[in-house]
């Protein structure tokens, strides 16, 4: 059985600590900053005049947002193919904190890299955001199977949400840095043979490096203190190790199949997960070509600020909607407090498609997304971990867990760009984001909300 005591405050200090440190990802990557960089520089030319949103990928012409998603989904794609395998050794090999040491590296090391983007060879340019996005969904697997073991049924939707918590405000906390070093340090820019290059003491770019060491250097609190090994390894025998990976896997699939609670769960989390991720990667772009925010280069930086600024709104609202969700699950239960999370998803999407227009429109989404982000996400976790079976092997658990998460955010990130190369614009795909809210609420319903003791599972 595990070696982990479960509910050690140092442990659980520990284990959300990392929150704290990859968060940032998320946010300056994939959400404020670079989403801005990469809409700007692939759609103005060395003159800072507007050429379109075009562009060349591989010889064929896209629409710049579109890319975008599907070099996302791309990633994403590789994550759910290896995920799986090295969860299983992982397991096997009792040492999953080296995994997560592995895909920590990787991913930091990668956003440093982002510096070198550049327009003139975007196919060169995405590899680090591949692979960054690689390393932190790749870390992710082996983090959250943590948590069924260092704390008790009845402790992990507070662990959880106390995990997200951290996340918010140490990524917010950073971002606030990196504006302040964009805004505060003046320089002078223009593009040259499609790179936006920077004359003065802080660079747009300087927000990826930061954001590698953040996440980097922060980590190692949590390999310094979360146990290197949750349990035994199986065995001594080294050999064959990619076949006993597809076995653990085999085993947790069978166990999936035969727990009808964690499977209806897993059904419903596939469609409402494929909705919140979506949200989460196109939501800037979203803003910065469906939104009315004036034309000229003044039009161009109130765009951007205001976008940042709605990120933070998010940010610091996801904070209390955590402790309110998590709040929440503990009077009404875990299932409850999700359909209702889910409902206002829903809510948000229909307004988006019909009412958001207006930047004063978009601050009141940014605050109803931030209010449910956490919760949803929080809640999510915590409850897959509750229709856990008893088991040492919880990385292959919750990396199966992972591949139903990237699944339904390929899904959902393709789907969201095919429509809008289809239809010639994002707000349409809008539509898309309420059917899989929908179909996440209903199955829902056949659910049973887990407690303390087993749920019939």
């Amino acid at each position: 059985m595990s070696f982990l005591e479960k509910n050690n405050p140092q442990t659980i200090k520990a284990w959300t600590f990392y929150d704290w440190a990859n968060s940032v990802f998320p946010l300056v990557i994939t959400s404020a900053i670079f989403p801005n960089f990469y809409d700007y520089i692939t759609t103005h030319d060395e003159d800072k005049h507007f050429i379109g949103h075009t562009v060349q990928f591989f010889g064929h012409a896209f629409e710049n947002q579109n890319i975008y998603s599907f070099v996302y989904a791309f990633a994403l794609f590789i994550v759910v193919l290896i995920a799986p395998l090295l969860s299983g050794i992982a397991d096997y090999m009792g040492n999953k904190k080296r995994f997560l040491q592995f895909f920590c590296y990787l991913g930091s090391i990668s956003c440093m890299s982002l510096f070198f983007f550049n327009r003139t060879h975007l196919e060169l340019s995405f590899l680090p955001f591949i692979t960054a996005t690689i390393g932190f969904w790749g870390s992710l697997v082996y983090y959250n199977s943590y948590l069924p073991e260092i704390a008790s049924t009845e402790h992990q939707d507070k662990v959880s949400a106390r995990g997200f918590s951290m996340g918010y405000f140490g990524s917010s906390l950073l971002l606030i840095i990196c504006l302040i070093g964009i805004m505060v340090f003046k320089y002078e820019e223009k593009m040259v043979d499609g790179v936006l290059v920077h004359t003065g003491f802080f660079k747009v770019k300087y927000s990826f490096l930061l954001t590698g060491l953040w996440w980097l250097g922060f980590a190692q609190y949590t390999f310094r203190h979360l146990p290197n090994q949750s349990h035994k390894a199986h065995g001594s025998d080294k050999s064959g190790l990619l076949s006993k990976g597809f076995k653990e896997l085999r085993s947790v699939l069978k166990q999936v199949k035969s727990l009808k609670a964690l499977k209806r769960f897993l059904a419903s989390y596939f469609f409402y997960n494929m909705g919140v991720q979506t949200v989460m990667v196109v939501a800037v772009l979203f803003a910065r070509n469906e939104i009315d925010w004036g034309q000229g280069e003044d039009a161009e930086k109130a765009k951007t600020t205001s976008l940042i600024v709605s990120i933070l709104i998010i940010q610091f609202v996801g904070i209390l909607g955590s402790w309110f969700f998590s709040r929440l699950s503990s009077k009404t239960g875990n299932i409850r407090a999700l359909m209702l999370a889910i409902f206002i998803w829903i809510f948000i999407c229909v307004f988006t498609y019909t009412v958001v227009r207006l930047p004063i429109h978009f601050y009141i989404v940014a605050f109803l997304v931030g209010f449910v982000m956490g919760g949803i996400q929080a809640l999510s976790r915590s409850t897959y971990s509750k229709f856990l079976p008893e088991t040492e092997d919880t990385a292959s658990f919750f990396s199966f867990y992972d591949v139903m998460e990237k699944l339904g955010m390929i899904i959902g990130t393709i789907a969201f760009g095919l429509i809008s190369e289809v239809f010639g614009g994002m707000r349409n795909s809008v539509l898309s984001l309420i059917v899989f809210f929908i179909l996440g609420f209903l199955l829902l319903f056949l659910v049973p909300n887990p407690s303390v003791k087993n749920v019939e599972k």
